[in-house]
């Protein structure tokens, strides 16, 4: 009997072992009929596992920015929910990701983020790799003083390398290799921003190296973030002094399809301006959008906002079903303006504004995970005039789970 319940504590429960699978039916409804995303997706630790391996590992997921690691060798360890990755820039200036552990005994090879000079070395044997994941050292292997052995096949002993793309200074990967190319992905997103950018303009973004990153802990399920992030609904009473800027009215919804982006956009963006300087803008930007800002999430774990001057990442880690780390980089148009010194104070008050935002949301958001207990939550309900894009996101992720199961 202990071998049969060790065995049923070990094996990975199926999707309608964790929820009613009915429930995602019902998201599916028309908006006006339709229920959200069940207490299970928020509060269930074998949901979490379930997620996991069945929405971020099958997507183009964000697991950093290029910035973070800008010279070769620039090395930086990632827990996607458990499984350990690296992030390393290789000697051509390439961006790879590798699955963190040795090939020889399992060990994890990297723990802090580094500068490494030539090699990936595991601590336990010194079994090293190069950056483009190559096993090129096995010391002792034959005995010792004795490195090589012809039983041995050192090529078919390489990093695990991960399907790794890199966008706007975006690193997105995708653990399984199953999703659609990352250029098909990206499309409807790029063709609808070219009225603001074009591809020529996304190589100007420039990372802040002073004010341009900060990040906040979150007690929430990542999801509710995004579900915050989709919708302007929540501008009178999350942020009061915003609204009185750009109000509720001032923005419209943004419903990316194929069904991968989803948010809003404003009619009523000022550029922050510190007495005759401010920030140096896109130059092709369409001359009768000039106060139009953009802010979308692209599906599962990245909000983006496009400004005529700035740009900004805010992505989602999450460590736990009820916990997230939002990290968050901001860019602007060359140089001047990312790092300039005579720009520095509007640069700083930039980051302050959108710091300010953004905790803004936290109340909003961990209060949503705080209900998610009540026993009698259904999933809710949506505005058929101010949910749409919060229900698309709501209809991905039940999508993506249907079809895994």
């Amino acid at each position: 009997m202990l071998i049969f319940y060790v065995g049923q504590y070990l094996k990975n429960k199926t999707l309608s072992e964790i929820l009613d699978i009915k429930k995602l039916n019902e998201i599916n409804k028309p908006i006006e009929a339709a229920n959200g995303l069940p207490n299970e997706c928020y509060t269930n630790q074998d949901y979490l596992k379930y997620e996991r391996d069945n929405v971020f590992c099958h997507k183009w997921a964000v697991v950093g920015v290029g910035s973070s690691i800008q010279n070769v060798g620039d090395t930086k360890p990632y827990n996607l929910l458990g499984i350990p990755l690296i992030l390393i820039r290789d000697k051509d200036m390439k961006i790879r990701v590798f699955h963190n552990v040795c090939s020889h005994r399992g060990f994890k090879l990297l723990n802090e983020a580094c500068n490494l000079k030539n090699v990936i070395r595991c601590p336990y044997h010194y079994w090293s790799y190069d950056f483009k994941g190559n096993l090129v050292a096995t010391p002792h292997i034959g005995g010792l003083n004795i490195h090589q052995s012809e039983k041995f096949d050192k090529t078919k002993n390489n990093l695990k390398e991960v399907k790794t793309k890199i966008w706007m200074d975006i690193i997105f990967v995708n653990i399984n290799s199953n999703e659609i190319e990352f250029e098909e992905y990206i499309k409807p997103l790029e063709e609808r921003w070219s009225k603001f950018i074009s591809k020529d303009d996304q190589k100007l973004i420039v990372h802040s190296n002073d004010y341009g990153y900060f990040n906040l802990e979150v007690k929430s399920n990542w999801k509710f973030a995004i579900e915050n992030y989709c919708e302007s609904y929540h501008l009178p009473t999350i942020h009061p002094e915003l609204n009185k800027v750009s109000n509720i009215n001032d923005h419209y919804h943004i419903q990316g399809l194929p069904n991968r982006f989803a948010g809003q956009g404003s009619k009523k963006y000022e550029q922050p301006v510190k007495g005759n300087k401010k920030f140096k803008t896109f130059p092709n930007w369409n001359k009768d959008m000039l106060k139009n800002s953009e802010y979308i999430a692209l599906f599962p774990n990245v909000m983006i906002g496009l400004h005529i001057d700035h740009f900004y990442v805010f992505w989602l880690e999450p460590t736990a079903i009820n916990k997230t780390r939002e990290h968050m980089q901001i860019y602007y148009i060359g140089n001047y303006s990312a790092n300039g010194e005579e720009l520095k104070d509007l640069r700083k008050e930039n980051s302050r504004f959108w710091k300010d935002v953004m905790l803004e949301d936290v109340s909003a958001i961990e209060g949503m995970q705080n209900g998610r207990n009540s026993p009698v939550y259904n999933g809710g309900n949506f505005s058929p005039v101010m949910d749409q894009p919060t229900h698309q996101f709501h209809k991905w992720v039940a999508n993506s789970l249907l079809d895994s199961n």
